[in-house]
């Protein structure tokens, strides 16, 4: 989720709700639960992840809680490298440390950082956070062109504990997973190279997603391994339905649809910002082509059970194989229709494609969302 509602609901209805959908999900047996943060979007209601996050640690069982992402940029690393820590050991490694830049503009000038280079201090920063995870205190970390230098040294004094730091409850660290957005994109070169593992946005029509695998794969030749698709998050927007005549209305053309009101804002958005030709089959593309219309046909599959079916093993087929669907999270203008979605996902949808595709790549759930 990212999660992304309209402009009049009131928020403490909208995070409770976004709350239902995780316990619901626990309940159903998906395997993780990617949350995203932005501090200055009306519709995206979450603004920090571990913190709503952790309000679920207890009212859930099963499922992983992950930042989705945690946006490197806008907090220092020894912030985020604490507080992740910790988390991870109230989730008692319950946990899946999502990352990124932050891609929000309006978020960067709210901060006064808006020309500065969030890519370049995203490196800067998990190099600091693995750096504080895999030291021991006091640290000294000063490493060649990061703006960040980390030492406890002047106050430490390890007989009570003082200038220590948190390692994660997970050894070595958690899993960390990075939001691939951009087709062709260069940061998941590095990802495979660090052992980070690839979530490819719903964003992206599917003749791009191949892109994503390539440079995974070349980044973990260059780290003289070999990539495993089990480590392969692939996002779709995807609604389930009894009856297809609900599904293409629910999910597509409805004015009232939470998928088109979804897709209209995720288009404005990433135009906006010059970065639409994720919705594009071409470069040149002309982007008057690119309505909601345009959006909800290709990027959402609505249907009945069979009809997902088919179109996720489609999907497979045409990109290869990946280790998870992500279902993205919307919001519930139909509370009934949503969940059943998500009912049928996890009990009809999902069991028929992993026995049509074998074992699946991490057999821990029946559901892989």
């Amino acid at each position: 989720m990212m999660p992304v509602h309209p402009l009049h609901r009131d928020p403490a209805v909208t995070l409770e709700e976004d709350r239902e959908t995780i316990i619901l999900a626990d309940r159903l047996g998906f395997h993780d639960a990617f949350v995203g943060e932005h501090l200055t979007d009306k519709t995206e209601n979450v603004t920090n992840s571990f913190i709503f996050l952790a309000s679920l640690i207890h009212a859930t069982k099963q499922i992983k809680l992950a930042t989705g992402t945690s946006n490197l940029s806008q907090s220092h690393p020894v912030l985020i490298a604490a507080h992740a820590a910790m988390f991870d050991h109230l989730a008692r490694g319950r946990f899946i440390f999502g990352v990124s830049p932050g891609a929000l503009r309006s978020d960067a000038e709210a901060l006064g950082m808006i020309d500065t280079d969030r890519n370049r201090l995203f490196a800067e920063a998990i190099d600091v956070i693995l750096q504080i995870w895999e030291r021991d205190p006091p640290y000294s970390i000063d490493l060649p062109g990061n703006r960040f230098k980390v030492t406890t040294a002047e106050t430490f004094v390890p007989e009570i504990g003082k200038g220590v730091m948190y390692k994660p409850y997970q050894k070595p660290r958690p899993e960390i997973v990075g939001t691939v957005v951009a087709p062709h994109s260069k940061g998941v070169i590095a990802m495979g190279e660090r052992d980070f593992h690839p979530l490819s946005a719903n964003f992206l029509l599917p003749h791009w997603l191949p892109s994503h695998w390539t440079n995974y794969a070349e980044g973990k030749r260059r780290a003289g391994q070999t990539a495993d698709p089990a480590d392969w998050r692939i996002a779709r927007t995807i609604f389930v339905a009894d009856e297809d005549k609900v599904a293409e209305r629910y999910g597509k053309r409805d004015a009232a649809s939470p998928y088109r009101f979804y897709w209209h804002q995720l288009r404005v958005k990433l135009t906006i910002s010059k970065r639409h030709i994720v919705f594009k089959t071409h470069a040149a593309q002309d982007d008057a082509e690119l309505t909601d219309d345009y959006t909800v046909d290709r990027l959402v599959i609505a249907g009945t059970v069979n009809k997902v079916v088919d179109e996720i093993l489609r999907l497979r087929e045409q990109v290869g194989d990946f280790g998870e669907i992500v279902y993205p999270g919307m919001d519930w203008v139909d509370p009934k229709l949503a969940r059943r979605s998500m009912e049928l996902m996890a009990t009809e949808v999902m069991p028929r494609i992993n026995r049509a595709i074998g074992e699946p790549a991490r057999p821990k759930t029946q559901s892989k969302a």
